[in-house]
């Protein structure tokens, strides 16, 4: 069930980033434009908002908790993570509508722009989710949606820059609509008051943002906090303890001597000496008989009409739960161990180097 679960969370995200996000920023531009808050547009603007933040940090959580080569994370973290998406949703969401409310046409181009750039950048990062080259496509689209408003990754393996790129780009893009705004924005609605004081809610958001972010990653990060010496990070990182019997561990100081024999155990009577049975001892043996050989029987094969580790993260879980069922009936109707067999790309026969004893 956690798969499915895993599965639903990732469809409710994109649902959510492809309703609510643009509804938030609509409301916003028309608060904006009319210079006052109605409570219950605030408080569906602010609806928006939260669930945005909860959609990405309870996907987090149930795909860390479904697969068994990641480490769960913790609740303590699923906090941190929704108030580091909380801020920097907003701060993106309020620039985007500071920017609307005055230039129309041109945040439909600069937003239609920005989505192009990261869907390109998704799909040159090669993701592997869906079965197909153009359902892999349209998957990148969707979630170049997301990459407008928020980081959201998409692809195993170090993201810390590819996320650090995005962030100087979502920092620079703010900036830049916030000032046009500012220096473009209508004086006889807007005090001055008051659009200084929503240039800084957009500076102070995305700060508190990237705070929480930090928080996240250097102290309640699954893998390990970065400031912990086990942990990944680089930061006072200690030098992992030497494994037994290895080189480092070798004894420098001297053995201990041996109790010197006494004149009474030197000269000792010749028959009690010769008496002994001798530590070291040769005895003969005979040589072995040759054991008879079983016979060879075939062990059943699987075969895996894909390249090995190369199948979707969108069916891995869904490929691997029958494996082990197959696996497991085999191995109880079948003596031998199964074999699994992949396929070759470039090759168009089955190659046996590709098997994988389970």
């Amino acid at each position: 069930m956690m798969f499915e679960s895993a599965d639903i969370s990732m469809l409710r995200l994109l649902e959510t980033f492809l309703k609510s996000a643009p509804q938030l920023v609509l409301q916003l531009s028309i608060m904006v434009q009319q210079n006052s808050i109605e409570p219950l547009q605030g408080l569906s603007a602010s609806a928006s908002l939260v669930s945005l933040a909860w959609m990405i940090a309870s996907y987090q959580k149930v795909l860390r908790d479904s697969r068994e080569d990641k480490m769960p994370m913790s609740y303590k973290g699923a906090v941190v993570q929704i108030l580091w998406h909380l801020f920097t949703i907003a701060a993106r969401a309020i620039a985007f509508a500071l920017f609307a409310s005055v230039f129309q046409l041109y945040f439909g181009i600069f937003i239609v722009t920005h989505w192009c750039i990261m869907t390109f950048w998704i799909i040159q990062g090669e993701t592997d989710f869906c079965m197909s080259k153009w359902e892999e496509i349209i998957y990148n689209m969707v979630v170049g949606i997301i990459y407008i408003f928020c980081w959201f990754n998409v692809k195993e393996g170090r993201s810390r820059y590819r996320m650090c790129i995005y962030y100087v780009i979502t920092l620079s893009e703010n900036a830049a609509l916030t000032v046009l705004w500012f220096l473009y924005y209508d004086r006889k609605t807007t005090s001055d008051f008051d659009a200084l004081i929503l240039v800084c809610v957009v500076s102070s958001s995305f700060a508190l943002g990237i705070f929480f972010m930090f928080i996240y990653y250097c102290l309640l990060h699954p893998n390990g906090p970065m400031f912990s010496p086990r942990g990944g990070g680089c930061i006072f990182r200690q030098r992992p303890a030497p494994a037994p019997g290895s080189p480092t561990e070798a004894v420098t100081s001297p053995p201990r001597s041996l109790p010197r024999t006494t004149g009474g155990e030197r000269d000792g009577a010749p028959g009690e000496r010769d008496s002994c049975v001798p530590v070291f001892q040769v005895r003969p043996c005979a040589p072995p008989a040759p054991a008879a050989r079983a016979p060879r029987t075939e062990r059943p094969v699987i075969r895996i009409d894909l390249p090995r580790k190369k199948y979707p993260a969108w069916d891995a879980h869904f490929i691997d739960r029958r494996l082990r069922k197959t696996i497991l009936a085999l191995e109880y109707a079948s003596p031998t161990t199964p074999r699994l067999q992949y396929r070759t790309p470039g090759i168009p026969q089955e190659v046996l180097e590709y098997e994988t004893t389970v």
